[in-house]
C-alpha cells in the first residue's frame, strides 16, 4: 500500500510520507543516538565468557571453533549462531571492542527498519508502524541489549524473529486470499476449506518462516513463545479467525468470509448467526493451531535443550532455594516493574538483585495490574483488537524470563524487554491514534506529541549510554540505582583490581560479602587482594571458603593453587591446578598453570602435553609459548624451542626475560651476533637487567 493512500498521511509532508526516506531517517537517528558505543570497552560481566577470555571465540572461524559452537552450552544456553557471530567479529575486526559494538548497533538499526516495514505490511498503517519502530529504536530500556557485546543474542535473535514474521505474514496473506477465492460460501460459514489450498507444507514462505525461527532459537531460546504470538497475529492484524467484530474503519478487521462487521449485522446478531460464528471460530482456531505444529515442535526442542544446558551450568535455582510461591510473586511484581520502567525509565541497573520476598502490597498491585489489563484487553478486543495482540505479546513473550524457572539471581533485566516491549509500543501507537480520532486532534498536534515522546526517549537513551562505557561506570551506576547489589560490588571490585586500586577493590569485596556471605566471587576477589598484600594464610582461607561454597568454581582453585605455589607446596598446588583444569578443560590459563607446574617440577613431557593443549585452544597465548619453549629446550628440541620463543616475542615484543632466554640459546649455538642483539634489546627494555648487562660485558660487546 503506498504511503499516499494511507489514511494517516493527511497533513504530513510528502517527504516524510515516502517509505524510503522514512527508513533512512529511522536508521540515521538510531545510528546517531547509539554512535558513542564505538568507543566503549568490553565489560568484565559476561564479556569474558562470550568473547575476551573465550579461547574458542578468539580463534575466529575455524573448523574446531565452529564444531565447538555447535555443541557448546557455556553460559547456560545452547545458541550456536550467537557464538558464530562473535567468532565472525574476531575474524573481521580482531580482538578489539569497537567492531562488536558497532555490529550490535547495525543489527539494532536493521531491526528497527524490519519492524517498521513488517508492521506496515501487516496492518497497512504507515504512521502508527513508524511510531512503533521509532520507540523501539530509541527507548532507554533497549540500551542494555545494544550497548553490551554479550547481548549480541538479543539483537541477532530479534533480527531473525522479524524475518520470521515477515515470511509468515506473506504465507498467511497468500493462504487466506487463496482460501477466500476458492471456498464455497457454506465452507466459509463453517470455517472449512479445501485441503489443496491449506497445505502449509507446500508453501515456500511457510518453510522460510520455519527456517528463520529455527535460526532465531539458535541465537536465543527466548523466542520459544513465537507460535503463540503467531496465533495472536492471526487474530489481529491478519484477521484469519472468523467471528471477529471490530471497527469497520479499520481495513484489517474482518469477520468470516472477509466481510466487515457493518456489512451483516442482522446475521451476526441472530442466535443462528452467533452459533455459526462460534462453530466457525473454534474450527478455524484448531486449524490455525495445527498449522503451527512444526513451530511448536521447534519450541519444545529448544525448551528441552535450554533447560538441560542451564541445569548443566548450575544456572537453574532449585525450588528449595526459591520456592514456587516466591517465584510467582516475583513474576507479578516484575510485570508491574517492567511497565513502570516503560513509562519512566529511570534507575536502570544491571543486574537487579532478587530480594527473595516482596512486600504483599507490591505483589497485590502486580496481580491486579496483570489481571485487570488482561480483562480490559479482552473486553475491548472486538472494538480495539490491537489491544489483545499488543498486551498479550508483552505478557507472553516475557514468560520464559519472568522467573517462574529462575535462572541466576536477578529479579528482572532490561535486556529481557527487547522483544516484549514491541507489544506495548503497538498498544501505545494504535491506542494514541484511536484517541486522537475520537478527540479529533489535528495531525499537527499528533505529530508534536509523538515528537516530544521520541525526544524524551532519545535523551533518556543518550544519558543511559554514558554508564556503559566501561565496567567502572556501569557498576558504580548500578550501585547508585539499586540496593544490596552484591553482583555489582563483585564486578566493581574486579574493575578496581585491573586499575591497580587494591584497597578499593578489597572494600567492594567485603561489602559484597556483607550482603551475601555465600558469594564465592567476593571470596576470590578478597583472597586476590590478600595475596597481593602478602597475607598468604588469609588468602588461602578466603580461597578455601570460595571452593567450599562452589566446588566447581575453577578460578577459586587456580588462585588457591597460585598461593600454594608461592609457598612451594607443590603437591597442594598440583591438586588445585588439576581441579581447575578438570572443571574447565578448555581454559588455556588453567592448562598453562598446570603445564608450568610440571615444568617447575622438571616433568618436561607432561609439561609439553598440557602446554600444547593450551596453545591449540589459544594460539596467541604468549606465556604458554614461553613455558613450552622452556620445556622443549630441556628435552633437546632446540629448534622448536626457538620457534616458540620467537612467537612469544612477536606477541609480546617488550618481554625482556624472553629476549635473554632466546639469546642464551643463540649463544650456545654459536650465533653470537643474534645473541648480542637480543641482550641489547633486553637492556633497552629494562636497563636494570643485570644478567643481560653481564653477558654483553663477557662478550665484550658495547653496552647500551
Amino acid at each position: 500500500m503506498n504511503a499516499s493512500n494511507d489514511p494517516d498521511d493527511r497533513g504530513v509532508s510528502s517527504l516524510l510520507a515516502r517509505p524510503r526516506f522514512l527508513c533512512l531517517l529511522l536508521a540515521f537517528l538510531t545510528l546517531i543516538v547509539f554512535s558513542p558505543v564505538r568507543n566503549f570497552e568490553f565489560l568484565n560481566y559476561d564479556d569474558p565468557l562470550y568473547v575476551t577470555s573465550n579461547a574458542h571465540v578468539q580463534q575466529g572461524l575455524t573448523l574446531s571453533s565452529i564444531t565447538w559452537a555447535l555443541g557448546a552450552t557455556d553460559g547456560g544456553n545452547w545458541h550456536p549462531l550467537t557464538w558464530l557471530s562473535h567468532m565472525l567479529d574476531v575474524e573481521l575486526f580482531g580482538a578489539g571492542a569497537a567492531g562488536p559494538h558497532v555490529v550490535n548497533v547495525l543489527f539494532h538499526a536493521a531491526n528497527t527498519l524490519l519492524l517498521f516495514l513488517g508492521l506496515r505490511t501487516l496492518t497497512a498503517a504507515y504512521w502508527r508502524s513508524a511510531l512503533v519502530a521509532a520507540l523501539f529504536a530509541l527507548h532507554p530500556l533497549h540500551v542494555e541489549s545494544v550497548a553490551w557485546v554479550s547481548e549480541r543474542k538479543d539483537v541477532l535473535s530479534m533480527f531473525l524473529f522479524l524475518l520470521t514474521l515477515w515470511a509468515y505474514g506473506r504465507y498467511a496473506r497468500r493462504t487466506e486470499n487463496g482460501r477466500r477465492r476458492t471456498e464455497h460460501p457454506d465452507q466459509r460459514a463453517e470455517g472449512r476449506s479445501p485441503t489443496s489450498v491449506l497445505r502449509p507444507l507446500t508453501s515456500g514462505n511457510y518453510w522460510l518462516a520455519l527456517v528463520f525461527f529455527a535460526l532465531g532459537l539458535m541465537s536465543k531460546p527466548m523466542l520459544v513463545t513465537l507460535p503463540f504470538l503467531l496465533l495472536l497475529l492471526d487474530y489481529w492484524p491478519l484477521a484469519r479467525m472468523p467471528g471477529i467484530r471490530c471497527q469497520a474503519s479499520d481495513p484489517r478487521c474482518h469477520v468470516s468470509g472477509g466481510e466487515t462487521a457493518a456489512a451483516k449485522p442482522a446475521t451476526l446478531n441472530s442466535p443462528a448467526g452467533r452459533s455459526a460464528a462460534k462453530t466457525a471460530g473454534l474450527s478455524t482456531l484448531w486449524r490455525l493451531i495445527r498449522e503451527k505444529t512444526l513451530f511448536f515442535l521447534l519450541s519444545g526442542i529448544s525448551c528441552a535443550l535450554t533447560y538441560l544446558a542451564q541445569k548443566k551450568g548450575g544456572a537453574v535455582m532449585s525450588v528449595s532455594s526459591l520456592s514456587l510461591g516466591l517465584r510467582i510473586e516475583n513474576a507479578f511484581v516484575s510485570y508491574a516493574r517492567y511497565l513502570g520502567k516503560l513509562f519512566w525509565p529511570m534507575d536502570l541497573a544491571v543486574p537487579y538483585p532478587h530480594p527473595g520476598h516482596w512486600p504483599w502490597l507490591r505483589v497485590a498491585v502486580g496481580i491486579v495490574l496483570v489481571f485487570g489489563v488482561s480483562a480490559a484487553a479482552l473486553r475491548l478486543g472486538r472494538r480495539l483488537p490491537f489491544g489483545i495482540t499488543g498486551w498479550f505479546w508483552f505478557l507472553g513473550t516475557l514468560i520464559p524470563v519472568i522467573g517462574l524457572v529462575q535462572v541466576g539471581n536477578q529479579s528482572l533485566a532490561d535486556r529481557y524487554t527487547y522483544l516484549p516491549l514491541v507489544g506495548m509500543f503497538v498498544v501505545f501507537s494504535w491506542g494514541a491514534a484511536a484517541a486522537a480520532a475520537r478527540w479529533q486532534l489535528p495531525p499537527l498536534a499528533q505529530g508534536i506529541g509523538a515528537l516530544l515522546v521520541l525526544c524524551g526517549c532519545a535523551l533518556g537513551t543518550t544519558n543511559q549510554l554514558r554508564y556503559w562505557h566501561d565496567s567502572g561506570s556501569l557498576f558504580r551506576h548500578a550501585l547508585a540505582s539499586s540496593k544490596n547489589n552484591y553482583v555489582a560490588h563483585d564486578n566493581l571490585s574486579s574493575y578496581w583490581f585491573n586499575q591497580g586500586r587494591v584497597e578499593e577493590a578489597m572494600e567492594q569485596s567485603r561489602e559484597a560479602l556483607r550482603i551475601e556471605p555465600e558469594d564465592p566471587v567476593a571470596c576470590v576477589n578478597l583472597g586476590h587482594g590478600l595475596f597481593i598484600k602478602g597475607r598468604l594464610q588469609e588468602a588461602i582461607e578466603s580461597f578455601r571458603r570460595a571452593v567450599a561454597i562452589n566446588p566447581d568454581y575453577a578460578a577459586a582453585w587456580s588462585n588457591l593453587g597460585t598461593v600454594f605455589l608461592e609457598q612451594k607446596e607443590y603437591e597442594e598446588t598440583l591438586k588445585c591446578f588439576e581441579a581447575a583444569a578438570r572443571i574447565q578443560p578448555d581454559n588455556p590459563a588453567a592448562l598453562n598453570d598446570l603445564g608450568g607446574l610440571f615444568l617447575l617440577r622438571k616433568q618436561y613431557p607432561e609439561a609439553v602435553r598440557w602446554l600444547e593443549t593450551a596453545l591449540r585452544l589459544q594460539p596467541d597465548y604468549a606465556r604458554a609459548h614461553v613455558n613450552l619453549a622452556a620445556a622443549l629446550h630441556q628435552l633437546g628440541r632446540v629448534d622448536e624451542a626457538v620457534s616458540h620463543y620467537e612467537e612469544a616475542l612477536r606477541l609480546t615484543p617488550d618481554d625482556a626475560v624472553v629476549h635473554v632466554l632466546l639469546a642464551g640459546i643463540f649463544l650456545h649455538q654459536g650465533r653470537v651476533d643474534d645473541a648480542i642483539a637480543h641482550y641489547r634489546e633486553a637492556l633497552r627494555i629494562d636497563p636494570a637487567f643485570t644478567e643481560a648487562r653481564q653477558k654483553l660485558q663477557a662478550l665484550r660487546a658495547p653496552v647500551p
